[in-house]
């Protein structure tokens, strides 16, 4: 089962640093972190169990907090009980999500539940979002296009 499992970044932009941490809690640990010219990506894919998320939410609120460059997080953050789940997280690092409809993306033959997100500081502006219909996974992909606004936090 944990072997069918991946995350991904495709991107055409030199990447400037990468950086792999693992969350202290839950299966689903790896964060990856890449640095591009004008900003951050974290790439999470959090644990099923609430308490777990709950405690990799903090993780990875000291990690973004250490950024300087406009940040994008996201990923499956598996919030089973719904977006309320990341309303701490957000109020905390400041991220907006850029799902403004909600768009559900699980499972994907039918989808009802938001369980991944792309969150991003405020100095990013998100100029198209969508949720396209392709069932290659168990998730539906999001697909985000954003401009730069701001030069660093």
């Amino acid at each position: 089962l944990f072997s069918k499992q991946g995350n991904a970044i495709i991107t055409q932009h030199q990447i400037r640093g990468q950086r792999f941490h693992y969350l202290n809690h839950g299966i689903k640990r790896l964060v990856i972190e890449l640095e591009f010219e004008t900003c951050v990506i974290f790439l999470v894919h959090l644990s099923i169990k609430f308490r777990h998320r709950h405690h990799q939410l903090h993780d990875l609120h000291e990690l973004i907090k250490q950024a300087r460059k406009p940040i994008v997080v996201a990923g499956d953050f598996n919030s089973l009980w719904g977006t309320h789940e990341l309303q701490l997280f957000l109020a905390a690092s400041g991220l907006q999500n850029a799902n403004l409809s909600n768009t559900p993306s699980h499972p994907s033959r039918a989808p009802r539940r938001q369980l991944d997100y792309i969150l991003h500081s405020a100095d990013i502006r998100v100029t198209d979002f969508f949720v396209p219909n392709v069932c290659l996974s168990d998730h539906m992909p999001l697909v985000c296009d954003f401009e730069i606004i701001g030069n660093g936090r």
